[in-house]
């Protein structure tokens, strides 16, 4: 990767942060690209002189994406979204504009960072979208690589950091739990970040791939409350909600859960038996467990002199 230049469509996010340290590390060059580039210049001191850029793109609009790729050698695209109105304009039509600019620049290797749940079968939009994002990709620029981590975490999360400060702060010594069942395989973020660089460093083995990328470990809903409770120190009681109660509260607005999460819980995010995974690009995928308490520690009454709940 020394000396390649990579545009980062989303660099500045959770996920880009860490893709950009691995790439600027490999000594490559890159290219954030973003609507507002601002929100991305704390990644500046991170490289060298001249290894950064910083460019206004939307993947909405196609001509900013083409200005975003020209004289790159390769893109990689970590738009998404969370938002239910966006779903279709990001995670597809967004996903298309960055392939077809990809191809049309002429550019060596793309790599599409997905999710683990994606499928057109899907009960939920979101999986839906990210699949018909998949297909657009691979359609516009067949040697992409396709990327599809389970729930990511990492020091700036909002899965397991979520989770904490809910429990850290419930005024109550309850927590409800949904879908206590449903099971995920936990990703380091910056494992995937790796997992990109990879996969732009040889993108003759591994475009046109599919990977689905879990941690070494699956654990549900309710085992993963358990363990965030153990960790920083809150002895309270876990009360699963029966999942007509889940469905109702999902479906009621200023509610954590939005009805179309509601519905991607009802399948498990796991590695499917078979794919392709972390192994098939060199890496070895670190545990939630040995990570986590690091920066867990922040929600303990006493931070770190505070103890774990027995």
């Amino acid at each position: 990767m020394k000396d390649k230049l990579v545009t980062l469509i989303g660099g500045g996010g959770f996920v880009g942060r860490y893709v950009a340290q691995e790439l600027l590390k490999a000594g490559a060059r890159i290219r954030v690209a973003q609507r507002r580039p601002r929100d991305a210049w704390f990644l500046k001191p991170l490289g060298g002189l001249g290894q950064t850029q910083f460019v206004a793109a939307d993947v909405t609009r196609p001509e900013t994406i083409a200005n975003a790729v020209v004289g790159a050698d390769a893109v990689v695209n970590l738009a998404g979204t969370f938002s239910k109105a966006d779903y279709w304009k990001v995670h597809e039509e967004g996903a298309r504009n960055v392939a077809e600019a990809a191809k049309a620049a002429g550019l060596e290797a793309m790599v599409h960072l997905s999710a683990i749940g994606a499928d057109a079968e899907s009960p939920a939009e979101y999986g839906q979208s990210k699949a018909a994002g998949e297909a657009a990709v691979l359609k516009a620029f067949p040697g992409a690589t396709i990327l599809r981590p389970s729930t990511l975490f990492g020091r700036e999360d909002q899965f397991v950091n979520r989770f904490a400060g809910m429990i850290a702060n419930s005024p109550v010594p309850f927590v409800p739990v949904l879908r206590g069942e449903a099971k995920f395989q936990p990703a380091y973020v910056a494992d995937v970040a790796q997992a990109v660089v990879a996969a732009l460093s040889d993108p003759d083995a591994f475009g046109g791939k599919t990977f689905e990328l879990g941690g070494p470990d699956v654990i549900s809903m309710a085992e993963l409350h358990r363990w965030i409770a153990s960790e920083i120190g809150r002895d309270v009681t876990l009360v699963e909600l029966p999942d007509p109660i889940g469905a109702g509260i999902a479906m009621l607005p200023m509610t954590p859960i939005t009805g179309d999460q509601w519905k991607m819980l009802s399948r498990d995010a796991v590695v499917a038996p078979g794919a392709k995974g972390f192994k098939a690009l060199g890496i070895t995928p670190q545990p939630l467990a040995t990570l986590a308490p690091a920066w867990l520690i922040r929600f303990r009454r006493n931070g770190r002199f505070g103890r774990k709940a027995a």
